[in-house]
């Protein structure tokens, strides 16, 4: 979440009067995240997240995005719910951008996750994947490896700005990766593509939400676990914890079991999702725009995780047994 797109207090307020939400008592920007503006309403009805999307996003996947949160909500996922307004709408418009109001879960996102947190996050996964089988629209991922090209193009003349060596390494990997050697045949369907700490909230060790969808698409379920393997099982210098690691994959195994084909493929998806981030966060890193309420998230950090993914030879080398998870 940031903020890009301000919003005057008079034009806010004449936004909620097509809502029945209550009355405005208060408002304010969330500076955390990249993609969209995103406020926190306080009315008399109670809270409430205000998202503009930006430019980044297509307004023709908002439907997608929004009907997905209903789907799972449906299937007893806890996720945001859109509001609807006076004409039945879940999507508007908001100083010129497409905006959309969800309701507020409760929760907090754990700054130093430990083990039961994934534990719970990888529980949760399994069942947002299971849920999400028979969900009826689709949306390709933009950012797999057909779209790390034109991010590398976008800021390599920039890159070792930010690292030394940085273009070498990003363009040896990216090689790597393109060359015939991505899975193609993996089980499909509606992936988050962006389940970070910041994106799941808990009550103690217990998820009560996860939230931001505007990555979701549909791709391979493994894939999504790789995303999370970086997100959630590194400490703070980077170094890798197989401990977090071993809770996340055996709660998720334990709600839905792997093919022997995505444990072998795992290591490899590992890597794609460190670079994927690695790419968007340098491209973040290098084009904040001026006045934007918005913290870009440091690039380096996925240099560290992906030299990581690199060395990994196997499923074994996250701490857990292949044989305990694979269906």
């Amino acid at each position: 979440m940031a903020v890009y797109t301000d919003v005057a207090a008079d034009e806010l307020a004449e936004f909620l009067g097509h809502y029945d939400i209550g009355e405005l008592l208060s408002y304010k920007g969330i500076a955390e995240g990249v993609e969209n503006s995103n406020f926190l309403l306080h009315t008399t009805a109670g809270y409430f997240i205000l998202t503009l999307y930006e430019k980044r996003v297509a307004k023709n996947d908002l439907p997608f995005f929004l009907g997905l949160m209903t789907h799972l909500a449906s299937r007893g996922i806890s996720c945001p719910q859109p509001v609807k307004n006076k004409s039945g709408e879940s999507l508007s418009a908001l100083a010129g951008r497409p905006a959309a109001i969800i309701n507020f879960l409760e929760g907090i996102w754990p700054r130093k996750p430990n083990a039961a947190h994934c534990a719970g996050v990888g529980q949760a996964l399994a069942k947002m994947h299971l849920a999400g089988r028979d969900f009826p629209m689709s949306r390709p991922n933009a950012l797999s490896v057909s779209g790390w090209r034109p991010l590398f193009d976008a800021a390599a003349s920039r890159a070792d700005e930010v690292q030394r060596g940085l273009r070498a390494f990003i363009a040896a990997e990216l090689d790597h990766l393109e060359s015939n050697v991505w899975p193609k045949n993996l089980p499909q369907g509606v992936i988050h593509a962006d389940l970070f700490p910041d994106n799941a909230f808990f009550l103690g060790e217990r998820v009560s939400g996860i939230i931001d969808f505007t990555f979701a698409c549909n791709d391979m379920l493994a894939y999504d676990v790789a995303i999370c393997l970086n997100a959630w099982c590194f400490e703070s210098d980077y170094s890798f914890n197989v401990t977090k690691a071993r809770a996340f994959l055996g709660a998720y195994g334990r709600e839905r079991k792997f093919s022997a084909a995505e444990q072998d493929a795992l290591p490899l998806l590992a890597r794609g999702a460190a670079l994927r981030f690695l790419l968007t966060r340098l491209v973040d890193f290098l084009n904040v725009p001026p006045g934007a309420l918005v913290r870009p998230k440091d690039p380096v950090e996925y240099v560290r995780k992906l030299r990581f993914q690199q060395s990994v030879a196997s499923i074994r080398d996250y701490g857990v047994a292949a044989s305990g998870l694979v269906a």
